[in-house]
């Protein structure tokens, strides 16, 4: 049986050290970002462990603590009062009807992700969405669209929590776009237990 000879013309060649290029600036970036931006622990929800096209993978839905932002409208913030009727401290509860959503930059301060709304005047597309539900605290606002976070095909499903445990994040903070997940950890009775997935 006699194989064909393969021969690789000047375009192919230049075709391939294009893609080679545009893949490795990616990875650098990504690396980059991953050791010069912020990073973060934050708690998150999991839910659609499971998609079939991409593989066994996690979707996070991250806590952003957003008290330094005001909402799209005051009537959906409810404020604690002093006996005089002053709001008192930072920290106010959803108080509408439905979720409360709006654009907002995240920053990392004291060890906490944060969410900073972009006002309504400001026509910048950057940003992402945070949502609140009612009755939540601005302390538990959370990022509308999640993070996926892939796991082994074998490794146990980090998301069927005990009572008491709590799954928490570390992620990048880019300058722009969502949080790049780093490592998941749960955390019980102040006890954090990192999770490796081989």
């Amino acid at each position: 049986m006699k194989l064909a000879r393969i021969s690789l013309s000047g375009a192919s060649i230049a075709l391939l050290a294009i893609q080679l290029a545009l893949v490795s600036s990616i990875a650098a970036k990504y690396l980059y970002q991953r050791l010069a931006c912020p990073r973060v622990w934050t708690r998150a929800a999991a839910y659609d462990p499971e998609m079939l096209m991409l593989g066994r993978y996690l979707r996070l839905q991250l806590t952003v603590d957003g008290c330094q932002s005001t909402l799209p409208s005051a009537k959906e913030a409810a404020m604690p009062r002093n006996l005089d009727g002053v709001p008192v401290g930072p920290v106010y509860s959803i108080h509408a009807p439905q979720n409360v959503q709006f654009p907002a930059q995240l920053k990392v301060e004291n060890n906490k992700l944060e969410a900073i709304r972009i006002p309504d005047s400001d026509n910048r597309p950057l940003g992402v969405m945070v949502e609140g539900a009612p009755g939540a605290s601005c302390q538990d606002l959370r990022l509308a669209a999640p993070v996926d976070f892939y796991i082994a095909e074998h490794a146990a499903d980090p998301s069927r929590l005990q009572p008491g445990q709590e799954l928490w994040i570390e992620v990048t903070i880019p300058p722009q776009g969502p949080p790049r997940p780093l490592q998941l950890a749960l955390k019980q009775d102040g006890a954090w237990k990192p999770l490796a997935f081989q």
